[in-house]
Order: structure tokens, then sequence, then C-alpha cells
């Protein structure tokens, strides 16, 4: 694999940082299966993190994971609602608010829980996802213009009218190498008409469903090509979202998924690719059926590897070599208990995986408020000192 480059101005970088294009350069050794100076490190950062981290280590209300540790990549999103509206609130008090969003999902969110609740959906039968159309892709608001949005405002915190993706992107590309990213259909359907009314559907109407996903397929590759053309030269890579498996297993048969999903991830993987750009894959939970699939569709990098779900990206190493990169991985549930020795144990054994690059440092899924900031902390501090190259990993060296 060769290097992956940024299209645009390339008087671009004269507005970045060095340690800005060393990052850059890391990563996309990395990416590319070179040994960079040392394994990059970043990661997804809840907002009930950031708050402990904050309080447990002394800084600042306004501090944040990345700036402090100046992490080594950051992705955003933009508007990928089907329909591009505000919210509609249906009640708000201050333990919580109800609101229905651009994906018709109606999501009750508790200011004291981690995650919000989608309770009911605009569309709650199969007649009405096919008769469905959704706005623009190509739609300015998209990427240009604040407003709300279901994925950038209702999570583990709660967000009206957000700003501009492309705001956030000029923002953030002095310090960072900063990906752009869009969803998948499996990802949309969840969000749109819930996980058990698609995949019931999909048992009752297989074929039928498959021509709906087909065209919320399109979509999302348009809404994707949009995005790359109007961060143009300003991004650096790019991730696609789409869960499609539990612990155990997929969603719905490898077969199935080959024949209306894998379409999709792979042109909106080549689309990126035609801008020179990397793509890391987003996909939680049991993936191996299908993990060959990945490396055929030239996805770069595969995120989180749960080791909940049993994945691990030193065994997962053995078996491709380095046919695909690694993001992601260290198992977060030991990250949550916090004992060092444990957390070392962990630490070291994932470094294995960056043998001969292609390995990115991350959590296994993202950093919730389970985990101390003193552990996270620490952590930074490990991969930055042993995650040199050439690798010295002593006693917790695996033979790959």
């Amino acid at each position: 694999m060769g290097m992956f480059n940024t299209i645009g101005d390339p008087t671009g970088d004269q507005w970045r940082k060095d340690s800005t294009l060393a990052k850059l350069e890391r990563i996309n050794k990395a990416l590319s299966h070179e040994e960079p100076d040392r394994i990059p490190i970043s990661d997804f950062f809840w907002g009930s993190f950031t708050e402990r981290w904050r309080r447990e280590l002394n800084l600042p209300p306004d501090a944040n994971p990345y700036f402090y540790y100046d992490l080594d990549w950051i992705a955003t999103v933009p508007n990928m609602d089907p329909w591009i509206r505000p919210f509609e609130t249906l009640s708000e008090t201050q333990e919580e608010v109800v609101v229905k969003t651009g994906f018709g999902a109606i999501m009750r969110k508790r200011f004291d829980a981690p995650m919000p609740e989608m309770s009911e959906w605009e569309i709650d039968e199969f007649e009405k996802l096919e008769q469905a159309h959704f706005d623009d892709p190509a739609d300015k608001r998209r990427f240009l213009e604040g407003g709300d949005n279901q994925i950038a405002g209702v999570g583990d915190g709660f967000e009206r009218n957000s700003p501009p993706w492309i705001d956030t992107v000029s923002s953030l590309r002095p310090d960072f190498p900063v990906f752009g990213s869009m969803i998948e259909v499996s990802e949309c359907l969840t969000r749109l008409v819930g996980q058990q009314n698609a995949l019931l559907w999909m048992g009752l109407y297989p074929d039928e469903m498959g021509k709906v996903i087909n065209r919320i397929g399109e979509f999302y590759l348009e809404c994707a090509k949009a995005e790359l053309e109007a961060g143009k030269g300003l991004i650096d890579g790019f991730v696609i979202w789409g869960d499609v498996a539990y612990k155990p297993g997929l969603f719905f048969s490898p077969d199935y998924w080959r024949e209306y999903f894998k379409p999709w991830v792979k042109a909106i993987a080549d689309a990126a690719h035609s801008y020179g750009l990397p793509v890391i894959y987003h996909g939680c939970g049991h993936v191996k059926a299908i993990f060959e699939d990945y490396i055929e569709m030239g996805i770069d990098a595969y995120n989180p590897l749960e080791v909940k779900a049993g994945m691990d990206a030193v065994e997962l190493r053995k078996e491709y070599g380095h046919k695909i990169a690694f993001c992601g991985n260290s198992d977060i549930q030991v990250w949550e208990r916090g004992d060092e020795k444990e957390v070392e144990r962990e630490v070291m054994y994932r470094l294995n995986a960056g043998k001969g690059g292609g390995y990115i440092f991350q959590s296994d899924h993202s950093v919730a408020g389970d985990v101390s900031g003193k552990t996270y902390d620490m952590i930074v501090k490990l991969v930055r000192e042993r995650g040199v190259y050439p690798l010295d990993l002593g006693e917790f060296d695996v033979e790959i």
C-alpha cells in the first residue's frame, strides 16, 4: 500500500502546525503499513469521561483530551439526517427532553443518563419505509450551515443548533489530522426505524427490503460524495460508521449483507479513495464472518474491534498479516477496573498489533465516565513511551 495524500491546494498545509504535519505523516504511515516514529493514539470520548478527567486531574473547565494530549487524529460528523429540520420538542423538564429528529425518531434524553432512548419512529410500518423520500443528499445545510441534527445533537450530551461541519473541520485542522465521516445503510436503519423493525422486515420482505436498502445506500453514497467535495483539501481521511453485529455475530446472514449492504460500503470507500483519503470503518460486535470482505473492499483500517465481542487485533494480525490495519481493540473493561498492573498488561499486549505498522491505539469502543482520568493519563503516557519504533515490548512481546 502506498502513502495517502490529501487532494487539494498544496499550499494549504502552510497553515498547519509542524506537530500536526508530523501526526498526519504518522497516521498515514501506520495506515500504509509502514512503521512511523511511534504508534498513533487517539479515541472517542464521552462527555461524562471528560468531566471526570478534568476533575481528577485538576484541569480547567474547558480542558479537552484531544488538545491536552495532542492526540493523533479526530473524526467529524456532518448532518446525516434524512430530513433536514429542527428538532421538534415534544416535552421538556429540568430532568429530560423528548424530541423528534430529522430521522423521524422520537428520542428521550435524560440529562443525568449517559445515552438517549429511541422509543418511537415516524416510520413504523414497512409501507411507509418503501414510500419515504429523503432530502437532497448534497443540500449545503449538511456541510456548510449550522442546525439541529440527530447524530451530533442527541448522544451522551444534548446540543441544539450544532455548528456547521465545515467550521468544525477548519477549526480543528491546524491541530489534528481531521477525518470526515458518513453512516452506511445498517446504521441508518437503526436510527430511522429501529433495529427490531429493520430485522423483522428483512425477514418478512427480504427482496422488497433489499430494494429499500439499495435506495438508502445510494442516498448515503451521494451524501458522502457531497461531503468529500465540500471538504476537499481540508480533510485527511474518512470514517464509515456502520454497526452490523452483536457480540455473538452478525445481525443478518453474511449472504444478505454481501448482496445488499456491502456494495454501498465499497462505493463510499471507493469515493473517499478517489480523493486520496484513507478509510476507517467503524463497526461494533463480532464481524469475523465478513472480515475478509472488508479487506476485499479495500477498507484501510477496522475499528473498534471489541474485545468483549471476541475480536483480538494481535490474533487478527497473525491471521491476516498486513492486508488491513487495525484501530482500537484495547479492552475498555480493563480500563474501567483501573488496576495499574492489569492496564499495563492490556496496553502492552495490544501494542504487538503495531509490528510493521498498521495499528492505531484506541479503546475497543469509546471512553466513558467509568474510566478514571488517572487511568487514561497512564495509558497515553505508556503508549507514548513504549509504542516507539523499533518496538521493544520486553516481557509483553508476542510473536506475530
